[in-house]
């Protein structure tokens, strides 16, 4: 294991339930030499990926922090739906979660959310929490609009992973309708709707979803939430088109590059 893949293996042994690890317990996890894993950790700490901890641990360092509101600053699809979402949980009149996730390596990812007042739950999708590609529909949304390579990469093509081909008819009526609704596919007795958010120029697979729970919504107001939810999904895209194609006139001028310790 060499260069930047050591030092991603090293941090992503780190979860919720080991957030502290020393330097020999994360050699063996990762079956490094202990001195490849002594440099390693020095380097991530004097870059600020890590800190000390205690008793000879580390743990998640503040540069992911400085990196986090970086990226709330500066990511067009943050910047184009946070409105959208303060929008949809109002107009829903229901007690709701609104939801901006897009496309992460073979998972998907919440990157904004929005809670309307006194809703009694909680999704499951969370801000930088991984969520299962194929299940739920804030992911099918995103999936169902994927070009056919790479679905087909993403899920097997129908030769190798026969066993999809309901997946896959159900994502063609998917992308027919231009939404997806599930019930109870990720958290139990609640609802999902969800459009999909495509700028393929600008390089973003994302989808809008809307959680609410199931009970509370009879025919009317899924058909209600549905158009809200893919109007929404729809203003958000022509708004990354125009902020993608105003930048591709007026390029940002580069930065000067900061030194690296």
């Amino acid at each position: 294991m060499a260069g930047f893949s050591r030092f991603l293996a090293v941090l992503r042994v780190f979860n919720e339930a080991a957030s502290a690890w020393s330097v020999p317990d994360m050699a063996d996890a990762l079956g490094l030499p202990a001195s490849t894993a002594y440099r390693t950790v020095r380097d991530l700490v004097d870059a600020g990926f890590l800190e000390a901890a205690h008793d000879g641990a580390y743990r998640l360092g503040p540069a992911f922090i400085e990196y986090d509101r970086l990226l709330r600053m500066t990511d067009p699809l943050v910047h184009a739906g946070a409105g959208a979402l303060r929008d949809v949980v109002m107009q829903a009149h229901t007690p709701c979660v609104a939801l901006l996730s897009r496309l992460y390596n073979d998972q998907v990812m919440c990157v904004a959310d929005e809670a309307a007042r006194e809703t009694p739950f909680r999704s499951s999708y969370e801000r930088g929490k991984p969520m299962p590609l194929t299940q739920g529909a804030t992911s099918k949304a995103i999936l169902a609009q994927l070009p056919t390579r790479q679905l087909n990469r993403l899920i097997g093509t129908p030769k190798a992973a026969p066993d999809n081909e309901v997946l896959r008819r159900e994502l063609a009526e998917i992308r027919r309708r231009g939404y997806c609704a599930t019930a109870s596919e990720i958290d139990t007795g609640l609802a999902g709707i969800a459009a999909p958010v495509i700028v393929r120029e600008a390089g973003i697979h994302a989808s809008l979803s809307l959680v609410a729970e199931d009970t509370n919504l009879d025919e009317s107001q899924r058909r209600r939430l549905v158009l809200l939810v893919v109007s929404a999904a729809s203003l958000i895209s022509e708004e990354l088109r125009h902020r993608h194609s105003s930048t591709s006139i007026n390029p940002p001028v580069p930065m000067p590059r900061r030194s690296v310790k």
